[in-house]
């Protein structure tokens, strides 16, 4: 549960789910929800590949996936696993003996339907080499490839046919016993993703992980992502998420944390409250807000920077928020500290000064937290 006894209307309470590991990255139980992406380079081109993970990885995703499909692609992943700072899924399609080259080669994870890629025999392959190899699995129900039988059975994709596909890919699992596993039933279309997420965490103890696929490009996908996995976090489904947009695998990381930072399930670098600005803006509100995310996406540290143009909403979020900035007149504003008045500032110095104030504030919760951890 994320705890909040001051603000219980807060509060989450987080489904209770059993434990895998990803690599060095526990999902499930108790465990943060962690975030994922998923490269667009071609995987063969290494440079390329393991350039774009480093780059999610500093934007702090958990996770990367990386499209296996084809025998270049399993022989590059040995070399993108030694190199990559966070674990790999490896994405398999239909082919069993990828699955098998990717564990060999030292993927964290293999995502796959067991159903898909053969018989009994070769499904017992791929599981006796993720025992081998410690990898887990990801079982990908999607509702654009739903087996027949089960389009036969429903006559269209629905949230019943996506979760019997994804207990029926559990069940050949668990026959080898094999349990280390996660499970995701994505759609595009959001009310049946939602409906069919709800059935599943009803059905299995099984880790969660969360997308709405297909979202689309960065707008309008971070919207339809927003609305899919925020309300289905808010209930306390998820136990890691991929926001899957037509744009750099970076962004997906970006919205993804945005998503968490506003339920309170997990805090990372700096949470900007701004207002849209209108006539009553004392400076420029939007220009700046777009550098000071620019200028502080090297904070980690979590905290709150409020940015209001005017007085009439600007002293009351700042009450709240660790820094803020109102805007006045005369070409000046007011800077707050820990929600007090502390001293007017000119437009112009603004942004240098702020994130100064934000690197010092950063670095004292920083030395706490050392201090805190060392008393321990």
């Amino acid at each position: 549960m994320s705890l909040n006894p001051v603000r219980p209307w807060r509060n989450i309470e987080r489904r209770k789910s059993r434990q895998i590991r990803v690599g060095k990255v526990l999902v499930g139980g108790d465990a943060p929800i962690s975030v994922q992406t998923m490269t667009n380079t071609i995987t063969s081109d290494v440079k390329a590949t393991i350039e774009q993970i480093q780059r999610a990885a500093i934007a702090g995703a958990d996770i990367v996936r990386v499209s296996t499909p084809d025998v270049a692609s399993t022989k590059a992943l040995r070399e993108i696993c030694a190199e990559s700072p966070v674990p790999i899924v490896a994405d398999i399609h239909f082919h069993y003996k990828r699955a098998i080259e990717a564990a060999e080669a030292g993927a964290a994870c293999l995502r796959i339907n067991p159903g898909n890629i053969g018989d009994a025999a070769r499904v017992r392959e791929v599981v006796q080499a993720a025992k081998d190899h410690g990898c887990s699995i990801r079982i990908g129900v999607n509702a654009g490839s739903l087996e027949k039988h089960l389009l036969d059975k429903y006559g269209e994709p629905c949230p019943d046919a996506m979760v019997e596909s994804g207990l029926e890919h559990i069940r050949l699992l668990e026959d080898n016993d094999f349990r280390e596993y996660k499970i995701s039933v994505k759609a595009s279309d959001v009310f049946m993703a939602a409906a069919a997420y709800q059935q599943l965490a009803d059905a299995t103890d099984a880790p969660i992980h969360l997308g709405i696929t297909e979202a689309g490009g960065l707008v309008s996908g971070t919207v339809k992502s927003a609305i899919g996995l925020g309300n289905l976090l808010w209930m306390g489904i998820g136990d890691t998420i991929r926001v899957s947009l037509s744009a750099d695998p970076v962004e997906e990381v970006k919205v993804g944390f945005e998503i968490l930072k506003s339920l309170g399930l997990r805090h990372r670098g700096v949470t900007i409250i701004s207002c849209p600005s209108c006539a009553r803006q004392g400076f420029d509100v939007i220009k700046t807000v777009s550098m000071l995310e620019e200028r502080l996406a090297h904070v980690t540290t979590s905290m709150s920077l409020s940015i209001i143009g005017c007085v009439v909403n600007g002293p009351g979020e700042a009450l709240m928020t660790d820094i803020g900035f109102t805007g006045g007149g005369a070409g000046s504003g007011m800077v707050y500290l820990a929600g007090r008045q502390s001293h007017k500032l000119s437009n112009d110095q603004m942004i240098d000064h702020i994130v100064e104030q934000v690197e010092k504030k950063a670095a004292e919760i920083e030395a706490a937290k050392a201090a805190e951890e060392a008393a321990e």
